[in-house]
Parts: structure tokens; C-alpha cells; sequence
């Protein structure tokens, strides 16, 4: 009964998604109220981790008849590395950002950047994500930011392209120079890799001439805007290294000030916002899968293999985690049991 409850629920979430891109909602009642306008910080250009804010920006606009409208702006309010900041002096309403720019700044956000998090897709990362972004420690870190969290990027699962002998065992990533950040990082220099920090930019031309030998990225979509399958051998497409927190913040004080309405609608469009991110990398995965594998060869580990993995990299990464915050002051075992419990505890 369960079961086909949340399939009814998922149907018409993503019915609503469907009809929003089809400007259905112009025909839903307008909600009045004032006018506002609000400035959003991004980097990059629009793309499939970005649909979340632009279906936020286009149904605010819609439902509002005009009213509430937000400019995105992709680098033009500064870098990424500084949009916290500016959100925090009210430079900003509202602002997308990735923990594993600052960790230090958001240490207990930085748990989502753990390595082999039992968190397989999008579906489970996006209940895990929103249970983490209402825990006590988390509100009030971002509350030392002027910030509140309002939505996750649900940035898919990272996987590497690479060249030369593709790896079987967690031994044949012994001695491979990766490109893998933050946690993932972390993870294959347990495994025996050395990691390093290639600017995404700088990836495909570092692979191609063997300063690197494989490169991290969330699969698929942004391998393919960076091209690393042109110049790759082999792809894994089941080790789920892991992924990075990137949310959208809103500050404290505007959203205050919003209207009752307003609120209401902006918790309406995270949902839809939420469905739309994943529908774009469910359409960019049923595209480029079929694109790597005429180029590349699939890899595909074993449990055991898996299970081996985990062990050596994720296990002593989030335990090393662990003792840093405690040693700060953070309850980091606590979160990290909230997050795996999170992740493992069947959806409500």
C-alpha cells in the first residue's frame, strides 16, 4: 500500500514538473502580494545541476504574475569561493555554493563531502539532504552565515574516466595519479592513488597528455562537458565515490521578511526544483551512456570489490572526520550516524 502511495506521490511530483515546463502554471491562481526582488549567486552557465534555481526563478515569476522575481547571476556577483561571504553581508538574497570550496568555514556541512557514503542515487540523496538541512547543528551553522538551507544541488555520485590499464581490484589503484577532491581525494589516497586538484577546466587536457591518469567527476553529465570520454579508456559506472554538498542559501533576514504566501510557495517550488535536477541527469545519463560505451570501456565492480572500497577509503576517511570535529568541538559522530542512518532507513 506504501509503495504505491509513494509512486502516486512521485507520478504527480513529476506531472507537475512536466507541466511547469510547459508554462502550465500560468493558468494556476496567481498568489498577490509585494513586489520583490531578489539576486541569486551562481558560477558556470546554466546546465543540469542549475535546473533546481532556474524552475525556482521561472515558477516564483509565473505564480507570483511577476511580482517575485530573481536574478541569477552566473559569476557576475563573484566567484565561487566568495558567494558565502557576500550572502553574509546581505550583498545577496539568496546564493549556490559547495561546501568543499571553504570547509572550514561550514566543517559540519562538510560531512556530506565524505567518500562512500551508502547513498546510491539521487532519490536517496535528496531525502538524506533535506533531513540534514533541518538538523539543529546544521541550521545553526548556517545561522552564523546570515544563511538559511534551502536546496541541494543533488549532485550524482562521482565516477572516473581514465587511460591506460583499467582497474579491476582496489590494488590497480595503487600508484594512479587521479583527479578526485575534498573527501574523494581523501578516499584514493587511502587506496594507495595520488590524488590531485586539476581545475575542472584543465581536466581534459591533463588526461590527454598523461599528467593525469584518471579524473573524478559526477557522472555523467559533467563528464560529458568536459569532455573526458573523448580522451578516456574506461569509465566506472558502479564505485559511487561519492559527492559534494552544493546548496542554495537563502538569507535570514529576506526571507523574514517575506510574506506568508511567498514562504509558501517557495516550499512548493523546492520540490518541484528538486524533481527538476534529477530529471535533467536522468536525461543526461539515458544520452551520454549510450555515447561512452562506443568510446569506452564500462567497468563494473564485484560486491566484494565494493565492500573492499569502502573499507579501505571510506571507512578510515570518515573516522579521521570524525576526530577532527570532535577535537573542534563538533559532535561528529553524531552526524555521521545521523547521515548513515538517513541514508539506510527506509523513505517515511
Amino acid at each position: 500500500m506504501s509503495r504505491h502511495k509513494g509512486l502516486t506521490v512521485a507520478a504527480v511530483v513529476a506531472a507537475s514538473v512536466v507541466a511547469w515546463s510547459g508554462n502550465a502554471f500560468a493558468q494556476a491562481p496567481i498568489v498577490d502580494g509585494p513586489d520583490v526582488r531578489w539576486k541569486l549567486g551562481a558560477w558556470g552557465k546554466p546546465r543540469a545541476a542549475t535546473q533546481n534555481v532556474e524552475t525556482l526563478k521561472k515558477f516564483m515569476d509565473e505564480r507570483t504574475g511577476g511580482k517575485f522575481k530573481i536574478q541569477i547571476g552566473y559569476e557576475s556577483f563573484g566567484n565561487p569561493k566568495v558567494l558565502l561571504d557576500s550572502l553574509k553581508v546581505g550583498s545577496l538574497e539568496m546564493t549556490n555554493i559547495c561546501a568543499s570550496y571553504h570547509p572550514e568555514k561550514l566543517p559540519v556541512y562538510s560531512a556530506l563531502d565524505l567518500p562512500f557514503l551508502p547513498i546510491p542515487d539521487t532519490t536517496v540523496q535528496e531525502k538524506v539532504h533535506n533531513a540534514f538541512h533541518k538538523h539543529p547543528l546544521v541550521v545553526k551553522e548556517f545561522a552564523g552565515w546570515n544563511a538559511i538551507p534551502y536546496m541541494s544541488a543533488l549532485l550524482p555520485n562521482n565516477e572516473f574516466v581514465g587511460r591506460g590499464k583499467a582497474p579491476k581490484t582496489v590494488e590497480d589503484f595503487k600508484g594512479m595519479r587521479v583527479r578526485a577532491l575534498a573527501g574523494i581525494g581523501d578516499a584514493m589516497r587511502k587506496l594507495g592513488a595520488v590524488p590531485t586538484s586539476v581545475d575542472a577546466t584543465e581536466v581534459y587536457t591533463s588526461l590527454e597528455r598523461g599528467t593525469v591518469d584518471a579524473a573524478a567527476f559526477p557522472a555523467t553529465y559533467a563528464h560529458q562537458s568536459y569532455r573526458t570520454y573523448e580522451v578516456g579508456k574506461w569509465y566506472t559506472e558502479n564505485m559511487q565515490l561519492g559527492s559534494v554538498g552544493c546548496p542554495t542559501l537563502i538569507h535570514v533576514d529576506r526571507y523574514a521578511e517575506l510574506p506568508p504566501q511567498y514562504k509558501a510557495l517557495l516550499e512548493e517550488a523546492r520540490t518541484l526544483g528538486q524533481a527538476a535536477v534529477k530529471k535533467a541527469y536522468t536525461e543526461a545519463d539515458e544520452k551520454n551512456i549510450p555515447l561512452f560505451k562506443k568510446k569506452l570501456q564500462f567497468i563494473k565492480f564485484t560486491p566484494d570489490e565494493l565492500a573492499a572500497f569502502r573499507k579501505a577509503g571510506g571507512t578510515p576517511v570518515w573516522e579521521e572526520w570524525v576526530t577532527k570535529r570532535e577535537a573542534q568541538g563538533i559532535p561528529g559522530r553524531e552526524l555521521l550516524n545521523f547521515l548513515l542512518k538517513e541514508a539506510t532507513s527506509p523513505k517515511s
